[in-house]
C-alpha cells in the first residue's frame, strides 16, 4: 500500500490532514480518489491506515487503523558529516536514512568549501530534512531521522563523550576499523565523524580524539566523502544494529 508522511500535528480526533506536498502527490501524481486507502506515518514510530475523504489542494482522511511502524534499529547512530559541495549532502542523507541512522549533524569543517549565511544554511537543512522524509517513506521507515542545521565541527564533537562508541574516520591514519569494532562491547549509541572533500585537518582529528573519539581507518583506499559516511554506517549497522 502507498505510504505518505504526516506533518507534526496531523490529527484532529480520527481525522488526518496531509500537507501541501503530500496532497499534491496524492491528487496530481497518483490520482487517488475519495475512498482509497493509504498508509501515513507520523515520523515518530506510528503508522495509520487512512481512508481518503477529500483529495485536492488539501487532502484529508479518516484513520481506520493504527499500529506501531517498523521498529527502529536498536543502534542509535548519529552521523556527523562534513558538508560537501553541490548536492552530495542530499545523497548522503538519503543513503544514511535508508541505512537506519537516527540523526544527521552537518558539520562546517576547516576544509568545507561551501560558505553561506546562517539563513541559507537553514534553507539547506530544511531541504535535507525533506530528503530524509522522502527516503524514510520510500524505504518503509516509521521514524524519520533528524537533520540539523550545520554547525562548526567543534560544537558537534561533544556528542562523542555521550556515546557508547565514537569513531572519527580519517584517511591520514588511525586504528584499523576491524580492530576497533572487535573491541567494542555491544554499543547502543554510536557517533561517527566524516570529513568533507579533502578530509579533516589534523587539528580537527586531535580535537575529536580529545572528545573521546577513536580515530579509525577503513583501509588502503581513500573514499569520497559521499561514499565514506554511508559505508561506515552500513558496517556499524551490520555489526551492531539490524542490517542483515
Amino acid at each position: 500500500m502507498r505510504r505518505f508522511t504526516l506533518p507534526p500535528e496531523p490529527r484532529a480526533g480520527g481525522r488526518i490532514t496531509f500537507d501541501a506536498g503530500e496532497s499534491r502527490h496524492l491528487a496530481r501524481v497518483l490520482r487517488l480518489r475519495p475512498g482509497d486507502t493509504v498508509i501515513a506515518t507520523d515520523g515518530a514510530g506510528r503508522d495509520y491506515t487512512v481512508r481518503l475523504e477529500s483529495v485536492g489542494e488539501t487532502a484529508t482522511g479518516t484513520v481506520i487503523a493504527e499500529a506501531a511502524g517498523v521498529a527502529a534499529s536498536p543502534l542509535a547512530i548519529t552521523l556527523i558529516q562534513g558538508v560537501p559541495k553541490g548536492d552530495k549532502m542530499e545523497a548522503i542523507v538519503r543513503a544514511a536514512t535508508e541505512l537506519g541512522v537516527a540523526r544527521v549533524r552537518p558539520a562546517l569543517c576547516e576544509r568545507t568549501i561551501v560558505r553561506l549565511e546562517a539563513s541559507r544554511w537553514r534553507e539547506r537543512a530544511r531541504r535535507w530534512q525533506r530528503v530524509a522524509r522522502e527516503a524514510a517513506k520510500q524505504c518503509g521507515r516509521a521514524v524519520i531521522p533528524e537533520v540539523e542545521t550545520p554547525r562548526p565541527l567543534a560544537e558537534w564533537l561533544a556528542l562523542g563523550e555521550q556515546a557508547d562508541l565514537a569513531l572519527c574516520l580519517w584517511e591520514g591514519g588511525g586504528t584499523p576499523l576491524a580492530t576497533v569494532l572487535a573491541a567494542a562491547v555491544a554499543p547502543r549509541s554510536v557517533v561517527l565523524v566524516i570529513g568533507p572533500e579533502g578530509g579533516l585537518a589534523a587539528t580537527e582529528v586531535e580535537a575529536a580524539r580529545a572528545q573521546g573519539f577513536t580515530v579509525a581507518s577503513l583501509g588502503p583506499r581513500i573514499l569520497r566523502t559521499e561514499t565514506a559516511g554511508p559505508a561506515l554506517v552500513a558496517i556499524v549497522q551490520s555489526r551492531f544494529g539490524d542490517l542483515g
